[in-house]
């Protein structure tokens, strides 16, 4: 949709406007195409949150699903998706789309999602667009990320691992925060190896079904992706 987000996010130096370029109707067609020459069995879709549409752009991801699935069946779609503001018809299109995994980023504790996020984007409302996700289709594979050394307590991160768990998330990743420019956030601690240990292991006991923690650890991880995979696939199977 663009390289240019209509929110401000102050962790993410993405390019920022009120009103980006208007969307590549052929985009869905040529990304589907570009995927099928790639030869790829999993493959993760990202995209700028676009304010200035009246559904966000989730007609336009849960097109390029499409073309994906109709091009090239056995390909495993995993959509890093905006919360289109929480409307619900928005996101039924993207979960309806034929994806096999959903992501969706809470990115921080909700103390500092404030100071963190963009103000259109809410602790409460990525919980309530998860939860959703998971009424649409209670088969559908959850994801989501949290970034720490951003000030966040032990308490908070251990809070919201129980709040996504309570809106059925799946899977969880968890990585070190990282600066990208001088005009973003801080680093307020670099957490430790041992630490993100620590929270990998709850992450398993509290029942995600995939937990990846570590400082270089990113809501889209290459190494999680075979994990991810076997889970899709045991619930297609479930299915039959």
């Amino acid at each position: 949709m663009g390289d240019t987000c209509t929110r401000g996010c102050r962790f993410c130096s993405v390019k920022t406007s009120k009103a980006p370029l208007p969307l590549d109707p052929n985009e869905p067609k040529n990304t589907s195409d570009a995927i099928a020459a790639w030869g790829l069995d999993y493959v993760v879709l990202t995209s700028v949150d676009r304010d200035d549409l009246p559904d966000g752009g989730s007609a336009h991801v849960a097109e390029t699903v499409k073309h994906l699935k109709r091009n090239i069946p056995s390909l495993l779609v995993e959509v890093l998706s905006p919360d289109f503001r929480g409307n619900k018809d928005h996101v039924a299109s993207v979960v309806n789309s034929g994806l096999d995994v959903f992501a969706h980023n809470i990115e921080t504790v909700e103390r500092l999602t404030p100071f963190v996020r963009d103000p259109r984007a809410k602790y409460r409302q990525t919980m309530e667009v998860h939860k959703y996700a998971k009424e649409i289709n209670p088969t559908l594979v959850t994801k989501t990320s949290i970034m720490l050394g951003l000030g966040e307590s032990d308490e908070e991160i251990l809070q919201t691992m129980k709040d996504l768990r309570s809106v059925g998330v799946d899977c969880l990743t968890l990585g070190q925060y990282m600066q990208p420019t001088k005009r973003h956030l801080k680093v307020v601690e670099y957490v430790t190896p041992e630490k993100f240990s620590h929270w990998g292991k709850i992450g398993d006991e509290m029942g995600f079904l995939y937990t990846a923690s570590g400082p270089l650890v990113r809501s889209s991880y290459k190494a999680g992706e075979f994990f991810i995979k076997n889970i899709v696939d045991k619930r297609q199977k479930s299915r039959l």
